[in-house]
C-alpha cells in the first residue's frame, strides 16, 4: 500500500484508540459488574466471519472531550448469516448517556434498517440525556423524540430486539417499551420512569431501584421484560434463538427447516385426565406436539396461568398460546389477556402461524379484576385473536368454558380448524355452575342431604353428557376429533395445507400490524 504522509496509517491508529477499552478508566468498573465492553458484546454476537459496515466511529472524537462514537456503536453486520442492524450504547464513554450525534446515529441506524427491511437489536446500557446538550437534543424534529418515533412506525415491519444491559431511565424507558422482544440482565437492567431518589422527592415514597424498576419486577409483575436471564452472554445468544423465529421482514415468511421427532415421554391420552377437575401440565402436551428441544418461551414468569411461545411443528415455526390449569387453574386474568395479545400480534405481523391448546374454565370474575379493567383487555386479546391473518388452529385439550373458548380462538372466531381431544367439553359453562344456575330453587328445596346431593350429582352427570365432544362434532360445531397420538401428524398436514397459496402481501397489504406490548 502506497502511504501519502503516513495518513493511512493514522486513520488505523484513530480506529484503534476509538475502538479499544484501553484507554477508558470506566472499563474496569464494568468489568466489576460483570459487564462486557461494548464491542465485545458486538463480537459475541455476530457471526465470526461477518463483515461490519459502521457509519459514525468518528463522531465527537475531535471536540473538546474525546467521545468516541458519541457514546454509540452503530453497525450492519451478519448474525446467523443474517443481515442485521445493531445500535449499542457505550457506557465507558459518558456512561452511555444520549448527546447530540448519539441520536442523530440512533436514527440513522433506524431509518437504514427500515429502508433495508433487516431485524434491528438495541443494545441498551444509558445513564440518559444529557442535560448539559438538552437544547440541541429535545425539542427539534430530528431530536430524541423521533427515536420513539422510528421504533413505532418501525413496529411490525423489521423484527426490533431489546436486550437491557443496565439503565434505560426517564424517557429512553419507551425504547424497550416499543420493541418486540425484551430481554433483561438480573441485577444490572433496570427500566424506570423516575429514580428512587426522583420518586421521594415527588412524592415520598422510598423504594428500592430493584423494586422500582429491577429486571425482575419487570419480567414477573410488569410485564415488560419477555425474557429475563443471568448475564450478558445469555442475553446475547436469547437474541440470536429469537431471531432463528423470525422472519427479516413482514413481507417475508420463516425459513422451514428439518423436522426433528419430539422428545420421548408419555404419550397425550397418558398425560391429559378425563376428569376435568384434575390439573394437568400443558408444557407435557406442548412437548409430545413439538421437534425436539424448539420451544422458546416467551413472558415466562408473567401471567404463568397462559403460556406463550416460540416453537417448531414439522420444521416449520409457529407460535403456541396455552393454557396452564396448574396455575391459578388456568383461568384467563387481564395479565394473561394482554399477554396474550401481545404475542398473538407479534406472530401476526411476522407471518408465524398460531396454534391454541385450550383448557380453562373462562375468564376470572370478581370485582377486582374488574376494576383491573378485565373486559377491556380481555377485548384487546379477541379482537387481535379476531384480526389475525396467518393460518390459526384451535385444539381444544379438555375444557373450553365461555367466553375463553372464544378468545383462544374457538370456531366462532373463524380459525382455519378448531380441532379437538376425546376428552374435549366445549360449554357456556362447566357442570357445577350450571346445574346451579338452572336447578338452584330445586336444590334449595329439597330438604334431605342425601337426597339433595345425590340430585346434584345426577344432574351433573346428565350436564356433562349434553356437552361431551361428541355433541359438538356430530353438530359440525367443531372440525374434527383427534386422538392424541394423531395429534402431531395432523397439526403438521393442517399448517402445510393452510399456509400453501397464501399470499401474505394480499392478506395484509390494507393493513399493517402494528406490534402492541400492553
Amino acid at each position: 500500500m502506497v502511504v501519502v504522509n503516513g495518513l493511512d496509517s493514522r486513520v488505523n491508529e484513530k480506529l484503534e484508540e476509538i475502538k479499544t477499552s484501553s484507554n477508558r478508566p470506566y472499563y474496569e468498573k464494568l468489568k466489576a459488574q460483570g459487564k462486557m465492553f461494548v464491542r465485545d458484546k458486538i463480537k459475541f454476537l455476530v457471526d465470526e466471519d461477518s463483515i461490519e459496515i459502521e457509519d459514525g466511529v468518528f463522531a465527537r472524537t475531535k471536540d473538546e472531550q474525546f467521545l468516541p462514537g458519541d457514546a454509540v456503536v452503530t453497525l450492519i453486520a451478519k448474525v446467523n448469516g443474517r443481515s442485521v442492524a445493531i445500535i449499542a450504547n457505550d457506557m465507558t464513554v459518558k456512561a452511555g448517556t444520549w448527546g447530540v450525534k448519539t441520536i442523530e446515529k440512533i436514527m440513522r441506524m433506524q431509518e437504514l434498517a427500515e429502508k433495508r427491511k433487516i431485524p434491528l437489536i438495541y443494545m441498551i446500557d444509558s445513564a440518559g440525556a444529557r442535560l448539559n446538550e438538552q437544547f440541541d437534543t429535545f425539542i427539534d424534529r430530528r431530536h430524541a423524540g423521533k427515536i420513539f418515533y422510528n421504533t413505532a412506525r418501525i413496529s411490525g415491519v423489521v423484527p426490533q430486539i431489546a436486550l437491557v444491559f443496565g439503565a434505560s431511565p426517564a424517557g429512553s424507558a419507551y425504547l424497550p417499551a416499543l420493541c418486540d422482544f425484551v430481554v433483561m440482565v438480573d441485577k444490572n437492567a433496570s427500566v424506570y420512569l423516575g429514580s428512587p431518589r426522583m420518586a421521594e422527592m415527588a412524592t415520598g415514597e422510598k423504594v428500592t431501584m430493584e423494586e422500582m424498576g429491577g429486571a425482575k419486577m419487570h419480567n414477573q409483575i410488569s410485564g415488560l421484560g419477555d425474557m429475563l436471564v443471568q448475564n450478558e452472554e445469555e442475553a446475547l445468544n436469547a437474541a440470536k434463538h429469537f431471531l432463528d423465529y423470525m422472519p427479516q421482514n413482514w413481507k417475508e415468511k420463516v425459513s422451514l427447516k428439518e423436522s426433528v421427532e419430539p422428545l420421548p415421554g408419555k404419550r397425550i391420552e397418558e398425560l391429559v385426565p378425563a376428569n376435568q377437575r384434575v390439573p394437568m401440565d400443558m408444557y407435557a402436551v406442548i412437548d409430545r406436539i413439538i421437534d425436539a428441544d424448539s420451544f422458546f418461551e416467551f413472558k415466562k414468569l408473567y401471567a404463568q396461568e397462559l403460556i406463550t411461545g416460540f416453537s417448531r411443528i414439522g420444521g416449520r415455526a409457529v407460535g403456541i398460546v396455552a393454557n396452564q390449569a396448574k396455575t391459578k387453574g388456568g383461568v384467563l386474568f387481564p395479565e394473561s389477556a394482554e399477554k396474550a395479545a401481545h404475542f398473538i400480534s407479534l406472530c401476526d405481523a411476522y407471518n408465524i402461524p398460531l396454534l391454541f391448546l385450550v383448557d380453562l374454565p373462562g375468564f376470572m370474575v370478581g370485582s377486582k379484576v374488574e376494576k383491573q379493567a378485565i373486559i377491556r383487555r380481555g377485548a384487546r386479546m379477541l379482537s387481535t385473536v379476531a384480526n389475525a391473518t396467518v393460518p390459526r388452529i384451535s385444539v381444544i385439550v379438555r375444557k373450553a368454558y365461555g367466553a375463553g373458548y372464544v378468545v383462544m380462538s374457538g370456531a366462532s372466531m373463524q380459525p382455519d380448524a378448531c380441532i379437538a381431544l376425546p376428552q374435549a367439553q366445549p360449554a357456556v359453562m362447566g357442570p357445577e355452575a350450571a346445574v346451579n344456575a338452572m336447578y338452584f330453587n330445586k336444590i334449595q328445596s329439597i330438604e334431605d342431604p342425601a337426597e339433595r346431593q345425590k340430585f346434584i350429582v345426577e344432574q351433573r352427570e346428565k350436564y356433562d353428557e349434553d356437552i361431551n365432544v361428541w355433541s359438538s362434532a356430530s353438530q359440525l360445531y367443531i372440525d374434527d376429533v383427534v386422538p392424541g397420538d394423531r395429534l402431531r401428524q395432523d397439526l403438521i398436514q393442517r399448517f402445510d395445507l393452510y399456509s400453501q397459496n397464501r399470499d401474505v402481501l394480499e392478506d395484509i397489504a390494507e393493513k399493517k400490524t402494528v406490534v402492541r406490548r400492553g
